[in-house]
């Protein structure tokens, strides 16, 4: 299945939150939802879902959403950590949603231990932590094995090792021919889960792009060199069009060139090299330099 969002927009009065957004989510990769607090990250996906109103439309395999007989086969969705009755218990939760996604109740006890609720199933998530009703979102999500995941910061309140089986778990559900698209703040944990990043700032498309092509993009990707003659190397490289830049009391900072280069260059130049090392962004370097200037920090409102 292929998900396509095509001009999605959406205003509050005068301000707009997110604005002629396109793009396209392919089966077997985990995609990545990244912007800026306030980008409209949250609004972008209720619209997708059509539980906001708004511009533009999404195609569900060529159809809407509504066009399809089980829409909990197409897509499940978590958006919400808290978002279940709150004196109704955790299997109970998922009875009455099994229920109407038409999936036989053996399958809640399945998820319910795939996500490690198993010993809490009995108990009313009123009294369950941000990390619990996490999981039980996430079982809510995957009853009915939808083709499509859509998931708003999973990962938030989760323990170390629950992100490290969230990762594992949503790249294995991607791998299985699957779409999976996932918001969150943790950018070091989106280095390692997702392949694909849709990036977004004020409701308006940053990239569109594999994670790769994205980090590659930053300027903090360069060659650290130190030697014995910073000054005599600088000239050298300069007289090849290369620029660099000062890095430490014996080093220098040279971006667009490898480290194969430089050292033929220091070579031809007979300057000894104390350190040759290529250093390469982060996404969260990336993000932050590609996105500079669009953080909003409000107390509220959409993420």
């Amino acid at each position: 299945m292929t998900v396509e969002a095509i001009a999605l927009g959406k205003s509050y009065g005068a301000t707009r939150a997110v604005d002629d957004l396109s793009f396209t989510l392919e089966p077997g990769v985990v995609t990545g939802f990244l912007g800026p607090n306030g980008a409209g990250k949250s609004t972008t996906m209720r619209l997708m879902l059509g539980l906001d109103r708004g511009d533009g439309s999404t195609r569900w395999d060529g159809l809407p959403l509504r066009g399809h007989d089980h829409v909990t086969r197409v897509v499940g969705a978590h958006l919400d950590a808290k978002f279940f009755h709150p004196t109704r218990t955790a299997r109970n939760h998922l009875r009455l949603m099994a229920t109407e996604a038409r999936v036989p109740p053996s399958r809640v006890d399945e998820v319910l231990a795939l996500v490690g609720l198993t010993d809490v199933a009995r108990k009313k998530p009123k009294g369950f932590s941000l990390g619990m009703g996490q999981r039980l979102g996430l079982a809510g999500a995957i009853l009915a094995e939808p083709r499509v995941l859509l998931l708003d910061e999973p990962a938030n309140g989760l323990d170390p090792q629950s992100i490290q089986w969230l990762r594992d778990f949503l790249r294995h559900y991607a791998r299985q021919g699957n779409v999976v698209f996932v918001s969150s703040h943790l950018l070091s944990e989106m280095a390692l889960m997702a392949e694909h990043l849709v990036v977004i700032a004020k409701g308006r498309m940053v990239a569109d792009e594999t994670l790769e092509s994205f980090v590659a993009r930053s300027t903090r990707n360069d060659v650290l060199v130190r030697c014995v003659d910073p000054a005599a190397l600088r000239a050298a490289l300069a007289a090849e069009g290369v620029e660099a830049v000062t890095d430490g009391a014996d080093g220098l900072a040279v971006s667009g060139i490898d480290t194969d280069r430089v050292g033929d260059l220091a070579f031809r130049a007979g300057i000894a090299l104390h350190e040759l090392t290529r250093r390469t962004a982060s996404l969260e370097d990336a993000f932050l330099e590609l996105t500079s200037g669009d953080q909003e920090f409000r107390t509220g409102g959409d993420a």
